[in-house]
């Protein structure tokens, strides 16, 4: 189950890929990461998906990724007498925390954090931003806006504040319960919705306590002037467009992900594109032109993943779908361009040992034409360093680790293999050669470049790099 491809494809599973055969088929063509969204999976659900998840590992001998995806707060106004008004531009309207049914002139807020963090001047979207208004008084039990935006608003809408920072944790009682319920089935990632700040991802870090890897979704124009110190705290980055698009202009969207996927990597931290991908895809069978330029311009950044949402969740053609995604992304990482679009975008190397060695052995790689940059690598760290300098020789990782394995799959390039630890330098030396050739990476009389850390077992120990013949000779 090698795949031909550095980019990874993670598909959401949903009520059209509930099936163990359709998601045995969804891996076979090309999904490395499969995402249970908390927003719409009960816990039983959550754990069903896991268990088939897990049963399709051992069926195809290949470690698979479990990102679990937390709701995070969702803001919604309340009720309306008749289910719904019809709001005119320049009107008055009241957001207030009387909890009696609203009229045109007025809903309740059930968010009272949101009352006392709103200041006159703020924009309060409602419905992905189809209803705009704006603050012109703020008390702390009501607010005034006037409607720049008309429409109808029903019950329980969506309500979105691209100005106001609520000072209240991204993390919810519900995130907290069905966080435990995901970590007790071994997920693989966590992913952090509408994160403001740094403390939102370390407070789920605490949670976690290394049982998994953290994800922060960058969906709130509050992150943005924060970006550099999230993703330092975070194990890796989701550009999560949809929300972003809603609370941002939709024209500073493109921009921003590209800074978020340049500065990910220089940070050595696994970068996620995603939301409405192949949108088209969840009707028909075919995606538009556009579509397929966004997912290819997504391929060319470098992006570590690129992630379907409700067309693999809950759309016609699910298989279709990953089969696009996969056919897009080989053609771009075989496009004379795409090498040095990539290149072009190298960081440079942290002053740090482990570092240099990372990107030495890319250099060493390259010219000498090695078939595979094998990395023994317990925590992933090895692995994830590696796949920063974005080489042009594969990347085989071997772990004694299955969750390392495992966590590895949303990571560039990097084919993971479960297996025991190295014992002392020759064995080191001989599995990586004896795994390299039976994953197809090279042949008998080829040479590879082994990357490790001595003493073995040691994580982020990276301090070690030979060169080695397949029949077991080294360099």
């Amino acid at each position: 189950m090698r795949r031909l491809r550095r980019c990874k494809i993670i598909a959401t599973l949903g009520p059209a890929s509930a099936d163990k055969a359709v998601l045995a088929e969804l891996f076979r063509v090309g999904v490395d990461v499969f995402r249970i969204n908390m927003s719409h999976a009960s816990h039983d659900d959550m754990r069903e998906r896991v268990r088939m998840i897990r049963a399709l590992e051992a069926e195809f001998g290949r470690p698979i990724g479990i990102l679990l995806d937390l709701q995070g707060p969702k803001l919604r106004v309340g009720t309306f007498v008749d289910g719904a008004v019809q709001l005119s531009r320049g009107a008055h309207f009241v957001l207030d925390s009387d909890p009696t049914p609203g009229d045109v002139g007025r809903v309740h807020l059930p968010h009272p954090e949101i009352l006392r963090a709103l200041q006159p001047g703020h924009a309060v979207l409602i419905d992905d931003g189809k209803v705009r208004l704006h603050i012109i008084e703020a008390h702390p039990q009501k607010a005034v806006a006037v409607v720049d935006i008309a429409g109808t608003i029903s019950n329980r809408k969506g309500v979105s504040l691209p100005d106001t920072e609520i000072a209240v944790s991204s993390m919810t009682e519900k995130d907290r319960v069905d966080l435990d319920a995901g970590l007790n089935e071994g997920v693989d990632w966590v992913a952090v919705s509408f994160v403001q700040r740094a403390d939102d991802v370390a407070d789920v870090k605490k949670v976690v306590h290394g049982r998994a890897l953290v994800m922060a979704k960058i969906e709130k124009p509050q992150a943005i002037s924060r970006l550099e110190e999230i993703i330092e705290i975070s194990d890796g980055l989701m550009v999560a467009r949809g929300d972003l698009g809603v609370e941002l202009p939709l024209e500073q969207v493109p921009g921003l992900q590209k800074r978020m996927t340049r500065m990910a990597r220089r940070l050595g931290k696994p970068v996620v594109v995603a939301t409405q991908m192949l949108e088209s895809m969840i009707a028909l069978p075919v995606p538009t032109r556009a579509e397929v330029s966004d997912v290819a311009t997504a391929v060319f950044e470098g992006a570590d993943a690129i992630m379907l949402s409700a067309e693999s969740a809950s759309g016609r053609y699910p298989v279709e779908a990953v089969t696009m995604m996969n056919k897009i992304a080989e053609e771009v990482e075989q496009d004379p361009y795409y090498r040095s679009i990539i290149n072009a975008q190298r960081p440079v190397p942290e002053a740090t040992g482990a570092d240099a060695i990372a990107s030495a052995a890319r250099d060493v790689a390259e010219t000498l034409d090695l078939k595979a940059i094998v990395a023994w690598t317990a925590s992933g760290s090895t692995a994830m360093r590696i796949a920063r300098e974005r080489p042009e020789s594969p990347v085989l990782a071997l772990t004694p680790s299955h969750e390392t394995a495992c966590r590895l799959a949303v990571v560039w390039g990097v084919h993971a293999l479960v297996t025991e630890d190295a014992h002392d330098i020759d064995d080191m030396a001989d599995r990586a050669c004896a795994n390299a050739r039976t994953e197809g990476f090279a042949n008998k009389g080829e040479r590879v470049i082994i990357v490790a850390g001595v003493p073995f077992g040691t994580p982020g120990a990276t301090n070690m790099v030979r060169i080695a013949y397949i029949d077991g000779k080294a360099g």
